[in-house]
């Protein structure tokens, strides 16, 4: 059992330096897009949860897991862009 945990505990240092990686394109995004209507993209969130999804399916995982973490991983990300969009160009919240 306790090796079971140390490759649990090693593989969930991966996904949390995984999602700093993401993170960091979603701060490249605030800075790359013109304007903050463009922050939010419904159809971007549904294309990338339906690729989560599939490749959930592909390899054996459960999709409605996918799907709610995904859920969750692409709405902070949102939120987090517009935070970074208004401080990139100084603009009030809105």
């Amino acid at each position: 059992m306790l090796e079971v945990r140390a490759n649990i505990d090693a593989l969930d240092r991966t996904i949390v330096r995984l999602l700093r990686q993401r993170l960091d394109f979603i701060e490249a995004a605030a800075r790359i897009k013109p304007d903050r209507s463009a922050v939010r993209d419904e159809a971007r969130k549904a294309d990338v949860i339906a690729k989560a999804k599939a490749e959930a399916e592909r390899i054996g995982m459960p999709t409605d897991l996918v799907e709610q973490l995904y859920e969750q991983l692409i709405e902070y990300s949102i939120a987090h862009e517009f935070v970074r969009f208004d401080e990139i160009r100084g603009s009030e919240p809105r």
